[in-house]
């Protein structure tokens, strides 16, 4: 596919995120009027509730809902109308955009909320190379994988209400604590606070029994960036026999702006090849990853922005799709606007690892940044900010950016 060019000049230059091929949802605010659903073309937003108010287009309201919640469980067919519409009325043969442009604001002048009211939160662990680094770190690269790994998605219940949106400070976490410096636990703030850079897929339709993997590939509305914050320490104490429990709870940032299906869909792409052929209910049918450059990205209160890695969501073991099918595979229901993390993404080589347990190797291998500055883990004023996009030939696919701010813990 090629460039669809837009009477909004900024969406037609070449390397911007968010051309008329994308059309990716938000929530947004201004100076003047409170949180409302809208679309990103180019350097502009255009307010999804104005244009309903003014006959351009009719959802029975719910794009003055500060959720984009309402238009998801309309379904399929009114998805399909709203992005026709938009591409209709965005496009450069347009002959009325005057009308439209009224309806139009500049994207710095907004305040970026939520995209949804999150319903549920599951995180997963596919990616192949993540699971490889931690697990030999931990147990050595002979028992590196559990062995159910590369037989079904692994995963764990997050929490919805810690779900954020990109741009919010993180607090550090405190609790309970033990290791080689302690002989019993103690409650201290974190000192082994971490990113992990993974994709989340927002559900579009519920379920109430188990689903197949095409069919859970039909349920997903589009994908955001998500950051899901991890305290190392606090996870090492508490995680057996039960997994991860506080050392996740403290936030889960997502990008602001949720990528269609439908605009992804060039970039598909298969997941790799497996050393087990896997149950009838998680074979793959098609290709269903995505062809998506993922790079994360350090600032810290002495230096500017620093790139720490780069990889792509291609490298992920199980897609999206599988672990919907697996999650309902015991009758579990799915809720409309459920979240499902994809599970940390790390290539092969270290300059393509998903977290600072990776990078530094469990705090073993410290990372040069500028200034003569080092981190095995993320320290107090650091921002940490991932970003994604898909390259087309002559167009970007891009997700906005997932950033967040380490503040001191609370005394």
């Amino acid at each position: 596919m090629s460039l669809i060019l837009s009477w909004v000049e900024t969406a037609n230059v070449p390397n911007n995120s968010f051309p008329l091929n994308n059309l990716p949802y938000g929530v947004f605010s201004t100076k003047k009027d409170g949180p409302r659903c809208g679309v990103r073309i180019g350097d502009m937003i255009l307010d999804l509730k104005a244009m309903e108010s003014e006959g351009h287009i009719n959802f029975d309201g719910v794009f003055a809902s500060p959720y984009w919640n309402d238009f998801i469980t309309l379904g399929e067919e009114k998805w399909t109308e709203l992005r026709q519409k938009l591409i209709e009325y965005l496009h450069k043969d347009f002959s009325k955009k005057e009308e439209i442009l009224k309806l139009i604001h500049k994207a710095t002048d907004a305040t970026m909320h939520l995209p949804i009211k999150v319903a549920e939160y599951t995180d997963f662990y596919s990616g192949r190379n993540h699971a490889q680094n931690v697990g030999t770190m931990f147990r050595g690269p002979e028992n590196a994988l559990p062995p159910n790994w590369l037989h079904m998605p692994i995963g764990y219940n997050g929490r919805a209400s810690s779900v954020v949106v990109s741009g919010t400070d993180i607090r550090r976490p405190q609790g309970q604590l033990k290791g080689p410096d302690f002989d019993m636990p103690k409650f201290l703030p974190s000192r082994r606070f971490d990113f992990e850079l993974e994709m989340g897929a927002i559900v579009g339709k519920g379920s109430n029994g188990p689903v197949s993997v095409d069919q859970a590939d039909d349920m997903i509305f589009g994908y955001v960036i998500l950051n899901d914050w991890s305290a190392r320490d606090i996870q090492a104490w508490e995680y057996v026999p039960l997994g991860p429990f506080q050392a996740k709870a403290t936030a889960t940032s997502i990008s602001p702006w949720i990528v269609t299906k439908d605009a992804l869909e060039p970039f598909r792409c298969s997941t790799p090849k497996r050393e087990y052929e896997l149950l009838p209910y998680l074979k793959d049918t098609k290709p269903m990853l995505y062809d998506i450059e993922l790079s994360t990205y350090i600032q810290t209160q002495k230096s500017s922005e620093l790139v720490l890695s780069t990889t792509n969501f291609s490298e992920m073991y199980y897609s999206s799709a599988q672990q919907i099918a697996h999650h309902t595979s015991s009758g579990c229901p799915m809720n409309v606007c459920d979240l499902i993390g994809s599970g940390t993404i790390s290539g092969e080589e270290k300059s393509q690892r998903g977290s600072m347990l990776e990078l530094s190797w469990g705090g073993k291998e410290p990372i040069k940044l500028e200034n003569n500055e080092t981190r095995t883990f993320l320290e107090d004023g650091d921002i940490l900010t991932l970003r994604g996009q898909c390259n087309g030939s002559n167009y970007s696919i891009g997700f906005g950016t997932c950033s967040g701010r380490i503040l001191p813990a609370e005394k």
